[in-house]
């Protein structure tokens, strides 16, 4: 029997550690230990539960972070669900919104929700992946469940969140369906039954709705998980595909390597910890040797490469590689110029001249000709080239560089 329970502890252990990898809060602590003692006991697989709602057409590197915890947890052998929001898309969540999200409509919905699940599926095990969708249960509630379910929650908790109380106290309007949304995310997880739901530190409110409704619906109550939000490439806002400062998981291999290698030495050791797949003591002894005088490129190389990888393969990955030591003996340094202009979609000889990179628009557009200008590793050779929106890298002739926000 002691035997049994040595087995029990050391298992729980382990399962304990991946799950405070890298991750903000694990609330309450003791509540996951007991499930997790509970599932090791019995065999039983603990429901861990993630949602997203599809309100863009691709993922970003940021939303890798949550599914990487779930890949963890699925590899420990538990049932990961992966929830597609498509009935609170449109309400539209106000968590970090000082102004209301504009609702979806069900077009953009479907094609964002399967446009989601594709690119999940690329960090997640599909065939271990349980695949809901909110609508399931959400429409069925109707007018009379509805208002049942808001009766669980008071208002005076309600604007104990911090994204209603700066919003009230500025003046800025609270729809009434805004507050609708912490109670169906929580309503979730009393549909699917969960003991884990994880999401960023923006979310906790929402996270902690769900123990509490479950409570109200006499269930056992869900543990939480929050995990850091990620930096974006600007070192600075959350990535964000509205801040134009992210890496899509969908993007070609040559720009994901080029852009990860656009990060700043420090930002990459919290890459490493929330985006690699490789073990604390291994990213540890890295940063050991990188402290000693290890030039940290080589470990920023490490880094892009692996994750370059798992989404396009590691012919591409090696193909990137090469292609960024072919036009850079230095590659981009670390520390290079940020510009902040406006007025996307902008020409590529304003967007030279305006980034001081040259003298002036038309020494910009002979540069094009020459072949000296790169955009994220890529070289440009379209004189009449409108650049979007976004965050980027870019390199006139060897040695100007700039890191370009262009709103």
């Amino acid at each position: 029997m002691r035997q049994d329970l040595t087995e029990i502890e050391d298992s729980v252990r382990k399962a304990l550690e991946v799950t405070l990898r890298g991750c903000d809060e694990l609330l309450p602590q003791p509540e996951w230990i007991g499930k997790l003692q509970r599932s090791q006991r019995t065999g039983q697989p603990l429901r861990i539960k993630l949602g997203l709602d599809p309100t863009a057409p691709d993922i970003h590197l940021g939303h890798t972070v949550v599914l990487n915890k779930m890949r963890q947890l699925q590899d420990l052998g538990h049932q990961v669900i992966f929830l597609i929001g498509d009935f609170t898309s449109m309400i539209g969540d106000p968590s970090g919104r000082n102004t209301t999200r504009p609702p979806l409509t069900a077009e953009q919905i479907k094609v964002n929700a399967e446009t989601y699940y594709r690119q999940a599926s690329l960090v997640l095990d599909p065939a271990r992946t349980e695949i809901r969708y909110n609508a399931e249960w959400c429409d069925p509630l109707g007018a009379r469940g509805m208002i049942e379910l808001a009766s669980r929650y008071t208002v005076a908790r309600m604007m104990e969140r911090d994204d209603f109380t700066k919003r009230f106290k500025a003046g800025t309007p609270i729809s009434v369906h805004e507050f609708l949304y912490p109670l169906m995310q929580g309503y979730d997880s009393v549909a699917l039954k969960s003991d884990l739901e994880l999401g960023g530190t923006d979310q906790k409110f929402n996270l902690l709705m769900g123990r509490h409704l479950q409570q109200e619906y006499g269930q056992e109550p869900q543990c939480i998980l929050t995990m850091p939000l990620l930096v974006g490439l600007d070192g600075v806002e959350k990535m964000s595909k509205s801040k134009g400062n992210y890496i899509g998981i969908s993007e070609p291999a040559n720009a994901m390597f080029a852009k990860l290698l656009s990060i700043s030495d420090d930002l990459m050791w919290t890459y490493f910890t929330l985006l690699s797949f490789r073990s604390e003591a291994e990213i540890a002894a890295l940063k050991a040797e990188v402290e000693a005088g290890r030039n940290p490129k080589e470990a920023k190389v490490m880094l892009a490469k692996e994750i370059t990888i798992r989404f396009h393969g590691a012919a591409a990955a090696d193909a990137a590689e090469q292609d960024f030591q072919n036009r850079s003996k230095g590659g981009i340094p670390d520390e290079i110029p940020e510009v902040t202009l406006s007025g996307a979609p902008l020409g590529i000889g304003a967007l030279l001249k305006q980034a001081n990179l040259v003298a002036s628009s038309s020494e910009g557009l002979r540069m094009v000709e020459q072949g000296g200008v790169r955009i994220d590793g890529a070289v440009v050779s379209d004189k009449g080239l409108k650049v979007e929106a976004g965050t980027l890298v870019v390199q006139v002739g060897k040695r100007k560089f700039a890191r370009v926000t262009l709103g």
